[in-house]
């Protein structure tokens, strides 16, 4: 039986594209793979300490550390919600990839997460795409992508929600459209990525 983790970074506990996208994507995993494993952990609602010299010299044999390494390494997928907070992720979700990456335990090309599909969901309140004025903006998709791949050769893509705030906020009415076509499509997105994933390691 294939297993899923199941992180969630978003403040809010309702209201959450993130958490909403997520959520769209473990039930279509069920649909797909009944007898599969779901392993969440909600970072918000019980976030992690922030890593500390002890923690740090202690490396794999920091009983919380190595709990969390052998999460994720016993994790055939991982789906992340990591909505945009001042231009980067949360910090609880750093406090996360902090405890998490023990080198020379669970890094580089040899580590067990090696090839694991991770599909992170990088809901945003505006665009931050190539070509709109805050391109360069984007410390999300770059950061998580580098550093999945370079410490843990993840197999990672992205679903992106974008202009999150487009009803919220007077000033972006005009893009009210195209913040709901970008939210239908995550959803379309996590539901056919979870399908496949799914079907893919329970082959």
């Amino acid at each position: 039986m294939a297993t899923l983790l199941h992180l969630d970074s978003a403040v809010l506990p309702e209201g959450s594209t993130s958490r909403d996208v997520t959520a769209a994507f473990v039930e279509a995993w069920i649909e797909q793979h009944p007898d599969g494993t779901v392993v969440r952990r909600d970072l918000a609602a019980a976030p992690l300490p922030h890593l500390g010299a002890a923690a740090v010299i202690a490396g794999a044999s920091d009983p919380l550390r190595r709990e969390l390494a052998d999460e994720l390494a016993g994790a055939d997928a991982v789906v992340i919600g990591a909505p945009m907070y001042n231009f980067t992720i949360a910090s609880t979700l750093k406090a996360w990839l902090d405890q998490v990456i023990i080198v020379g335990h669970n890094t580089g090309p040899d580590s067990p997460v090696a090839g694991t599909p991770v599909t992170v969901v990088a809901s945003r309140g505006g665009s931050y795409a190539p070509g709109t004025p805050r391109e360069g903006f984007e410390f999300v998709q770059n950061y998580l992508k580098t550093l999945l791949t370079s410490m843990f050769s993840a197999e990672v893509d992205f679903i992106v929600p974008e202009l999150t705030l487009a009803r919220s906020k007077p000033e972006m009415a005009e893009l009210v459209p195209l913040a709901d076509a970008s939210r239908a499509k995550a959803f379309d997105d996590a539901r056919l990525k979870a399908k496949e994933l799914a079907a893919r390691l329970a082959a």
